[in-house]
This record gives C-alpha cells, sequence and structure tokens, in this order.
C-alpha cells in the first residue's frame, strides 16, 4: 500500500499577524478568564520586582552597616512577596490552561463540524490520517501555545520594560551595558525565526503521512496478513517514521541551538555587568547593594528572553498548525443548499435525468448525456460492467457531485435548487457495504434520528427480517456493536441496512449492489423484505446479482457512461444484447445466446479486464486512466 496523493499545502510567506487576528474569535468567549489572568499577571509581576530591591536594602542599609533593626520586618516583606508570586502565578497559569483547552475545545467542535460539510470530492482528494492530524495533532500544538502562555508573554514584555525603567533608575551606566546585548538578541531572532518555522511545518507534514499510512493499513490489515506484506509494510513504515524523526530532530537542532545562544548573550552580559560594577565599586560611585540587586534584575531581565526561546519554538509549532487548521476552514464546499430553497410538498418520487454528463477528472467522462425518466412507484434496475456509470447515477441523485452539464431533478425540482438535508431524507440508499457504527443495534437502525421510537425501530427489523438474529444476541437491540459491525456477518449487517433504511420512511429508495453480501439462504428472506420495502416507493436498483431484478418495472442497461438498453428482464434477453449476454454468463445460457453480438451499434468489443476501473471511493465507476496518478484513499 502507498499513501501518494495530496500532501498537505501551507502558505508561502508566515503571517503570524493574520493568523493571530483569525485566532482572536475563537477566544472572544473567554475573555472574562483572560482579563482576570492578566490581573493576576501583573501581580505576579509586581511580587517579583519588589523583591531584587528589598535584597538591596536589605545588603546596604542593614547588613553593609551592620544595622540590625527592622532587618526581620525586611526578610518577613521579602518571604510575603514570594508567597504572592507564587500563590498568584499558580492561580494564572491554571486559568491560562483553562482557556487554552476550552478554545482547542471549540476549534475542535468547528474542525469536525466543518469536515462534515464538506461535498466528497474534497474527500477524494484528502487521505483520511492527513484530516485526523487536522483535528488531533495540530489542533493539540495550540494548547502547548496557551499552556506555554500568550498572556504570559504579554507579562513578560511589560516585566522587560518595567525592568528597563528600574535598571535605569539604579545605575544608568550599567543599563547601558546590559542593553547592548538587545540588538544582538533581535539579530539572533531573526535568524532563527524562519528555519524554525519552516523545521515545525515539515514536522508536522510527516506526522501526517504517519497518520494516512497507519490509517491505510489497519483499515487494510487483512489484506496485508493474507498477501503476507508484514515485512514490506514494515519497512515502508520505518521508512515514514525515520523521515518523521528525522525532521523532529531539525526542530530540536534550531530549538537547542537558539535557546543555547540566548543563555551565551546572557552570560557574558553578566560577566560585563560584573567586570564594570565591581571597577565603579571600587571607584566608589556604586554600592553593593546596588549591583546585587542590579544582577538580580539582570537574571530577570534574561530570564524571560530564555524563554522566549522556548516559547518562540511553540509559537513557530503553533503557527505552523494553524495554517494547517485555518486551510481546511478556508476550503468551501462546492455542493451547498440553496440560499432561496424551492417550496418544498410531500414527494411524489419523480426522478428526470436531462443530458446528464459527469466526469471526475476532465477529460474522463463517466456520463454521457443520460436522459432517464423514472416515474413515482417505478421500479428501475440499472446493470452493467465495471466502471459503466451505475453508482455515478445514484451519487448524482443523491447530491454527493452535482452533473457538469444537465440536470437532475425530483418531482420537477432542480436538485440544486433543493435544501440538502431535505433531498437525503427523501432518498435512502442502501450500500454493498452498509456502515455501521459504535454502538448498539437499535442506535445503528435508528442511525442519528433519536425521535425514532423503539416499537418502530423493531418494527422495521421485523419486516425485514433482521429481528430473528437480534433476538438471538445477547443483548437483542441493545447488543453492543463494534467498529463498523465487525462482531456482525456480511449478512447481518446488510440486513440492519435494510432495516435503517425502511425505519426512515423515505419516498425514493436507491439500493446500490445492497444483496451482494447476502448469502442465498438469506436472499430469499431479503427478497420477501423488499417487497414491502419498495410498495409505493420509487426505486433505482443498482445489481450485478440478475436473479434480484427479475421484477423489475424496467432494466437500463448501461456501457461506457450511456444508457444502450432499455425494458423488461423478458425483453432484454429477447432482444440478445449485452443484457442477454450477462443473463447467459450468470444462468448458464445456451452458448449461441452468449455470443450474439449486442444490439444498438455499440463499438468495439464487450469491456474486460484492465478495460474499467473504479473511481474514488467504493464502488464508484470510472474509465481507466493508465497515466494517471493513483487516486488518494
Amino acid at each position: 500500500m502507498s499513501t501518494t496523493g495530496h500532501e498537505d499545502e501551507v502558505a508561502g510567506k508566515p503571517q503570524d499577524l493574520r493568523l493571530a487576528l483569525r485566532l482572536l474569535p475563537f477566544l472572544a468567549p473567554q475573555a472574562g478568564v483572560i482579563g482576570l489572568s492578566v490581573g493576576l499577571l501583573f501581580v505576579v509581576m509586581g511580587a517579583g520586582l519588589v523583591q531584587p530591591y528589598l535584597f538591596k536594602v536589605l545588603i546596604d542599609d542593614h547588613l553593609v552597616r551592620g544595622e540590625g533593626h527592622g532587618l526581620a520586618r525586611l526578610v518577613l516583606l521579602y518571604m510575603a512577596a514570594a508567597a504572592v508570586e507564587l500563590a498568584a502565578r499558580y492561580a494564572q497559569t491554571y486559568l491560562m490552561e483553562r482557556t487554552g483547552q476550552n478554545v482547542i475545545l471549540d476549534l475542535r467542535r468547528r474542525a469536525f463540524a466543518h469536515l462534515q460539510g464538506l461535498d466528497a470530492a474534497f474527500f477524494d482528494r484528502h487521505p483520511v490520517g492527513r484530516l485526523m492530524t487536522r483535528v488531533t495533532t495540530d489542533i493539540e500544538a495550540l494548547a502547548d501555545l496557551f499552556s506555554s502562555g500568550v498572556v504570559t508573554l504579554l507579562g513578560d514584555t511589560i516585566k522587560l520594560l518595567a525592568i528597563v525603567v528600574i535598571l535605569w533608575w539604579l545605575d544608568p551606566h550599567l543599563a547601558l551595558v546590559t542593553f547592548a546585548m538587545a540588538p544582538v538578541l533581535f539579530a539572533i531572532s531573526a535568524l532563527f525565526r524562519g528555519r524554525i518555522r519552516h523545521a515545525y511545518r515539515e514536522a508536522r507534514r510527516r506526522i501526517a503521512r504517519i497518520n494516512a499510512r497507519l490509517q491505510e493499513t489497519i483499515s487494510g490489515m487483512l489484506i496485508v496478513q493474507l498477501f503476507r506484506r508484514e515485512p514490506l509494510e514494515r519497512r515502508e513504515f520505518a521508512a515514514i517514521n525515520r523521515d518523521h524523526r528525522d525532521a523532529e530532530l531539525r526542530t530540536v537542532v534550531y530549538e537547542s541551538s537558539f535557546s543555547a545562544v540566548i543563555e551565551l548573550v546572557g552570560t557574558l552580559a553578566t560577566a560585563l555587568i560584573l567586570a564594570y560594577g565591581g571597577w565603579r565599586i571600587l571607584a566608589g560611585v556604586l554600592t553593593f547593594g546596588t549591583l546585587a540587586a542590579f544582577l538580580e534584575y539582570t537574571t530577570r531581565f534574561f530570564a524571560p528572553i530564555r524563554d522566549l526561546s522556548g516559547f518562540y519554538a511553540v509559537l513557530q509549532a503553533a503557527m505552523a498548525s494553524l495554517e494547517r487548521l485555518f486551510e481546511l476552514f478556508d476550503t468551501r464546499p462546492t455542493i451547498t443548499s440553496p440560499a432561496r430553497p424551492a417550496p418544498l410538498r410531500a414527494v411524489e418520487g419523480r426522478i428526470e435525468f436531462e443530458r446528464v454528463s459527469f466526469a471526475y477528472r476532465p477529460g474522463a467522462p463517466v456520463l454521457r448525456d443520460i436522459d432517464l425518466r423514472i416515474t413515482p412507484g417505478e421500479r428501475v434496475a440499472v446493470v452493467g460492467a465495471t466502471g459503466s456509470g451505475k453508482t455515478t447515477l445514484v451519487r448524482l441523485l443523491i447530491r454527493l457531485y452535482d452533473p457538469d452539464s444537465g440536470v437532475v431533478r425530483i418531482d420537477g425540482h432542480d436538485l440544486r435548487d433543493l435544501p440538502l438535508p431535505w433531498i437525503r431524507s427523501q432518498v435512502t440508499t442502501v450500500l454493498q457495504d452498509p456502515f455501521l457504527v459504535t454502538g448498539t443495534i437499535a442506535d445503528n437502525i435508528a442511525f442519528g434520528n433519536s425521535r425514532l421510537e423503539r416499537h418502530r425501530i423493531e418494527t422495521a427489523a421485523q419486516q425485514v427480517h433482521a429481528d430473528t438474529f437480534i433476538r438471538r444476541l445477547p443483548h437483542g437491540y441493545d447488543h453492543p456493536v463494534r467498529e463498523r459491525g465487525g462482531n456482525l456477518s456480511a449478512g447481518q449487517k446488510q440486513l440492519v441496512g435494510f432495516a435503517r433504511a425502511l425505519a426512515c420512511e423515505p419516498r425514493v429508495l436507491v439500493l446500490d449492489e445492497a444483496t451482494s453480501h447476502v448469502d442465498v439462504a438469506t436472499e430469499a428472506l431479503v427478497q420477501e423484505a423488499l417487497t414491502t420495502l419498495l410498495r409505493g416507493r420509487t426505486a433505482l436498483i443498482i445489481a450485478h446479482r440478475l436473479s434480484t431484478i427479475v421484477g423489475a418495472d424496467r432494466i437500463l442497461v448501461m456501457h461506457h457512461g450511456r444508457i444502450v438498453e432499455e425494458g423488461t428482464h423478458s425483453a432484454l434477453v429477447a432482444r440478445g444484447g449485452i443484457y442477454a449476454r450477462l443473463h447467459a454468463l450468470q444462468f448458464g445460457a445456451a452458448d449461441g445466446v452468449a455470443r450474439r453480438e449486442p444490439e444498438g451499434g455499440l463499438e468495439g468489443p464487450e469491456p474486460g479486464v484492465g478495460e474499467l476501473a473504479t473511481e474514488p471511493g467504493s464502488g464508484v465507476d470510472r474509465p481507466a486512466d493508465p497515466g494517471a496518478e493513483p487516486s488518494p484513499a
């Protein structure tokens, strides 16, 4: 397996201010907590800045002079300031962590909701693992941003300005020595900024590759084991994993280098202050207490700058994640409900395809000028070779895609003029592999419809003969279902899918290879249930197993994206075309029938192996393109 496909792209030139401004709406609900945190930050800052001055007074007014009066009071003030700083710092840190988690909660909720609103074409282009990275790893990187302290950064900035004023007040000459290092620090920050951002961006892209590969391999583990691909998968995953490690190590190199250089500059500044301050003490123009306080303030001056090196790395990681996250938010769905939908009324179930053409890729049409009319209550079956366009008809009918040309209508309304939720409430699809979620059997039949009463769930299951096997389960309708129905057989999952469709009471029902996983014994029960299910409903039935569609009102035969034959089962068999050939292959008809040429002027031979391939997603038809890149899973 390979994880070829769309690589995450990000904005070319970093724009931290633009990204920060876009984050503000997510911070607005936390304004009160942030305001309290800022207030506590000033308490922390004040308590911290007063301590070195108390240290100066202790040395100059008491220790140097040998004066003990008031010494205990000064020590108690120092301890009280330290205690206030500790308590306020704890409260401020907790509030900022809480703010960060609330922002992450909102971002993750909005990202998930946004993903649900995107159209099928988006998921054709983007592997699931990379999308999972956006909602998990990328958003989690913002937690580090808040825990490191956006508000703390603001406080450190104010603290730096306050220390600058205090240092200048204590001794302007020593202050100039300290400030001389500032241009060096700015130059170092400018040097490392772009490199750290790029390194974190690459690390994020590589963790997305790991997630994509894990999702793909675990989903197909049975096939991996059956074809003995474990050694190859281990080697390929090891290569991706090493690539990620190397990218992370590059971030460590830049982060460590930045921190070490900042530390070196701080040490050099301290050495210069000691040398110059010691000379001024010997000259009698500076007190020892002032030098001690100056060193304390200088340490506090460089401490936030040293912290900035770590925060700077976290900031770059967060900005790289924000780029990717906002790129997702900027992706707008192409399939949306109209601003002013057509007036809705009870659905009759009349379906029309008028000169509909469609291609998943430019130059590779899947449907060509399809004209189709289905009357209310009519049961229409669609057959054809893989790649002929059968499932694409369904995808256009439920508006997962819009046609490139032509119109699809329900009851005379263009689907583009109708609300998406309404369309999908009226047209229910039963797929070849029904999607079951973790929960109970009843949950999967109701499938999110909390208003569906229990007796309706059980009645629907009884009508499709699912009730028999459900009641044999240890917990009946409350029996837990594992991920994707892993603890149910293929036939049982299909019966649950039928019950779900019936419980929805749709006016239009689409069966897309819905009986392909049902065994012969179960199929007899399902056919009986389908009679009830389809009664009074418009039905579009896609099937390879011709025994399931013999009783259809009309059968359409598709070939290379066109409807080439149409009629009842008996009429099509008598016609001796493509349908007759398919029927002969499945039911062992006379060789003469099997070899008859299809009518209708079809060019070329019947499609064979290798001539047609499937489109992105399971069971969707598309002409093969040998020169095209593999489609993302």
